[in-house]
């Protein structure tokens, strides 16, 4: 193998060993994220109950205000029935005093509908917030267990990575950024073998005078359709 082609296939193997550490980080954070997520919009939930509660209060003491009201006009109609002098006059305070009556009764089931309806959301909320206490102290461990191995990791990384420096130095400026093009573009892939003819990237089938020349191994090639560096590799047979 060209020793340029085994210098950036060694490299490769560090930059896919810092990707791997690189995922593992960002998954356990990706978990977390969406545990944050799920408790934010549990605390968002809890917000919301509670000024459901508040408004229906509000709402509650404006309807008992309003049936203080009526009550009181219901007094005063009933009081004046007794200084009516005429039928006319009778039967307008009368059918006033059904009207209230019949108000006073559509605004005692609409404040019995509320408080029950609070009590219900009162029930909710307070089972909410028992549970958003357990994810809590359950989410604070996590974030500190997640730190902690995170630091473990990037301490490793920090080694690899010097490593990793060491390598690069050791390589043609023009390949190396040919090799970190191809690596960004082709999901950490950048240098593959050919096996039989056939890139083991995208594989597809190399042109037969290509693959003569990639198997003399004397220069970098590209695959013509994927445009990662080739190495030949023989079969198992052939080693």
């Amino acid at each position: 193998m060209n020793e340029e082609i085994k210098q950036l296939t060694e490299l490769q193997v560090i930059d896919l060993e810092i990707a791997k550490l690189d995922a593992e980080i960002y998954l356990e954070q990706s978990a977390l994220s969406k545990r944050e997520k799920a408790f934010n919009e549990r605390q968002a939930s809890i917000e919301a109950l509670k000024e459901k509660i508040e408004a229906a209060e509000t709402q509650r003491r404006e309807l008992e205000a309003e049936l203080a009201d009526e009550l009181g006009r219901i007094k005063e109609r009933q009081s004046k029935m007794m200084q009516v002098q005429t039928n006319r006059e009778y039967q307008s305070l009368l059918k006033e005093i059904e009207d209230g009556k019949k108000s006073i009764k559509e605004k005692e089931e609409e404040i019995v509908r509320i408080m029950e309806t609070s009590e219900a959301n009162s029930k909710i909320m307070a089972e909410e917030e028992s549970l958003i206490k357990e994810e809590e102290t359950a989410l604070t461990k996590e974030n500190a267990a997640i730190k902690k191995h995170a630091g473990k990791i990037e301490g490793k990384k920090a080694k690899i990575v010097v490593k990793r420096d060491s390598k690069a130095k050791n390589i043609k400026v023009s390949a190396l950024r040919k090799y970190d093009m191809l690596r960004t573009r082709r999901n950490g892939k950048a240098v593959v073998g050919v096996v039989k003819g056939v890139c083991q990237g995208c594989f597809m089938s190399i042109p037969p005078q290509h693959f003569n020349d990639i198997m003399k191994g004397d220069r970098l090639l590209n695959c013509p359709t994927c445009q990662r560096i080739l190495f030949h590799e023989p079969e198992k047979d052939e080693e």
